[in-house]
């Protein structure tokens, strides 16, 4: 038997070779941000928030956009002088810095695990967004998790 050079085996036995596939390969971060099936989608201050029932809370996808400052952008439609909800979850991109109102500062880099107590500021860093997936029990987030109703130093 004879064998053939540089050809294509569908085209020497007079086949159409097959199309080639030419899918869209979705980077992780698009990946992270495709609709949530059965979620609550709505928008605040630029902020993207998914949530999802699950058992007596909630579970959301917080999308922060880079530029975001919650002094800036939050303060003025919520009315108190920081964020007095508590944040427990995973952030699984970019990056979030904040201040309490005693001076004590954070940090968190995706990918990592983030508590934030009651009255805080908060802000991301960089040019990535910064996603979080959040537990939430709405204004029982805090007392839920064990968290104390405002920030404050362990006496």
């Amino acid at each position: 038997m004879k064998k053939r050079a540089g050809g294509n085996k569908a085209k020497a036995k007079g086949r159409k070779a097959p199309a080639a596939r030419t899918s869209r390969v979705s980077k992780p971060a698009e990946e992270g941000l495709r609709a949530i099936k059965g979620a609550r989608h709505h928008e605040m201050a630029g902020v993207k928030i998914d949530s999802v029932a699950a058992a007596n809370g909630q579970v959301k996808r917080v999308v922060y956009p880079p530029g975001f400052r919650w002094s800036t952008h939050m303060k003025p439609l919520i009315g108190t002088e920081l964020c007095m909800h508590g944040h427990v979850g995973f952030l699984t991109s970019g990056k979030v810095q904040g201040q309490y109102a005693d001076g004590c500062t954070f940090e968190f880099a995706a990918p990592q695990v983030m508590v934030v107590d009651p009255g805080h500021d908060a802000w991301v860093v960089g040019r990535e967004p910064a996603v979080l997936i959040q537990f939430d029990a709405a204004a029982e987030t805090a007392q839920r998790f064990g968290l104390p109703a405002e920030h404050r130093h362990a006496s």
